[in-house]
C-alpha cells in the first residue's frame, strides 16, 4: 500500500477521535458515564493481516496475538496487547514481535459497538538474522458485536508507525509504515451486570396471603400488606416490594425537531415529580430517550439524548432528589413496528429505569 494511503488512514482515525471531546462536553453535566454498570476484565485473542506498505520491500503477511483489558466506563477500554507477525521480503524473511498499550473509545455500547483506538508500544524487528528494537504507534477504527454476554466478535483496522531508532535492520531507512487488519474475540470474565428492569420486566403477580391479600390500592400487582411503595404511578413495572423499576412516560412529547417539552408533557412530568418526591426511592434513575426510525441513526441518537437531558433538567427543577442520568438510545430499542405511524408514535418515548444499587 503506498505511504500516502497509509497516512490517509491515520488521518481518518485521528479525525474520528473528535467526537470524544464533543461527547465529553455534552454529557459531563449528566455524569451518566460514571454509572455504566459493566466494568469487567477480559482477554482478546486475535489474528492479523499485515499490509507492509512498501517501506520494507516485503510482501504482505499474517500474524496473531492476545490482548488483556478492562472495561472502564460507557466509553473507554484499556488493554495491553502482544503480537507476532511474519512475511517475506527481498532481503529475506521478516518477523515482528511486539506489544502496545491501547486506549479504546466507544461511541456507544450496544449489541453493535463502534470504536476508535490509539496505542503506543515497542517492537523487535528481524530480517535475515539482523534484528533491532524500536518504538511503534498505532491508530485505527473498529467495532465489536455481542454474540453472548461473555463472547464478542471484534475487528479493527490500524495504521502503524515504526521507528527502529538507527538499528539499520534494513539499509536505507529506520522508519516503516504498515497497516494491520485484526479479527478476533473478546471474552469478558464474570456475569454481565443488569439493571432492575432487565431482571424483572413483567408485573409481579399478587401473593396469596391472609387479611390484606385481596387489597391492591395502587393497582401495581402487589398486595397492600407487602407493598413498601404505596401509591405507585399507574403503568409502572414494580419489584416484589411494589417499588418502581421501570416507567414509560406516555404522552411526554416535544416540539418538532426540538428537545423543548410541550405544555402537556410538562403537566405529566409535574405529576411524576410529585409522586417521586412523595414516595422516594434511593436508586439512581436512568432517563432514557427513544426515537422512531425516521431520520438517520446519528440524528436520532443526538435528538434522543437532548430530549432525555431536557426531561432530567425539568424533573430536577421540580425537586426530584434522585440522581438522574440522561441517556439517548435513538432508534435502537423499538417496542412497536416502525412501518406504521402508530408504531412509530409508540417508539418515540421516554422511559425511567431505576438502576440497581
Amino acid at each position: 500500500m503506498p505511504k500516502q494511503n497509509l497516512f490517509a488512514i491515520a488521518l481518518l482515525a485521528g479525525m474520528s477521535m473528535q467526537p470524544l471531546v464533543q461527547a465529553d462536553d455534552h454529557y459531563r453535566s449528566d455524569r451518566w458515564d460514571d454509572h455504566y454498570q459493566d466494568d469487567r476484565w477480559y482477554i482478546a485473542p486475535f489474528a492479523s493481516y499485515v499490509d507492509t506498505g512498501g517501506d520494507r520491500n516485503a510482501s504482505n503477511g499474517w500474524g496473531g496475538g492476545m490482548g488483556f483489558g478492562k472495561i472502564i466506563d460507557e466509553h473507554f477500554n484499556v488493554e495491553l496487547k502482544g503480537f507476532y507477525e511474519g512475511f517475506n521480503g527481498t532481503n529475506g524473511a521478516w518477523s515482528l514481535t511486539g506489544g502496545t498499550a491501547d486506549l479504546q473509545y466507544y461511541f456507544f455500547r450496544d449489541k453493535f459497538s463502534p470504536y476508535t483506538v490509539v496505542g503506543v508500544g515497542g517492537m523487535n524487528s528481524c530480517v535475515s538474522g539482523n534484528c533491532g528494537a524500536g518504538i511503534i504507534g498505532e491508530a485505527g477504527v473498529g467495532f465489536s458485536y455481542e454474540l453472548h454476554d461473555n463472547l464478542l466478535v471484534r475487528s479493527d483496522v490500524r495504521y502503524r508507525y515504526n521507528n527502529n531508532l538507527n538499528a539499520h535492520v534494513q539499509p536505507g531507512t529506520d522508519e516503516f509504515h504498515d497497516m494491520t487488519v485484526n479479527v478476533g474475540f473478546v471474552i469478558p470474565f464474570g456475569d454481565k451486570p443488569k439493571t432492575l428492569a432487565q431482571r424483572a420486566d413483567t408485573r409481579v403477580e399478587p401473593v396469596a396471603i391472609t387479611d390484606c391479600a385481596t387489597l391492591d390500592s395502587d393497582g401495581d400487582g402487589v398486595n397492600d400488606c407487602l407493598d413498601q411503595c404505596p401509591d405507585t404511578i399507574k403503568g409502572g413495572v414494580v419489584d416484589a416490594k411494589g417499588c418502581l423499576i421501570r416507567l414509560v412516560l406516555k404522552g411526554v412529547g416535544f416540539k418538532f425537531d426540538s428537545e423543548e417539552l410541550t405544555p402537556t408533557a410538562q403537566g405529566i412530568l409535574d405529576g411524576v415529580a410529585q409522586n417521586l418526591i412523595a414516595h422516594p426511592q434511593s436508586n439512581d434513575i436512568e432517563v432514557q430517550g427513544h426515537a422512531s426510525s425516521e431520520g438517520s441513526h446519528d440524528y436520532n441518537m443526538a435528538l434522543s439524548q437532548r430530549r432525555s437531558a431536557s426531561v432530567v433538567d425539568y424533573l430536577k427543577r421540580k425537586g426530584v432528589a434522585n440522581k438522574l442520568i440522561a441517556k439517548g438510545y435513538g432508534e435502537t430499542q423499538p417496542i412497536a413496528d416502525n412501518a406504521t405511524e402508530a408504531g412509530r408514535s409508540e417508539n418515540r418515548r421516554v422511559e425511567l429505569i431505576w438502576v440497581e444499587e
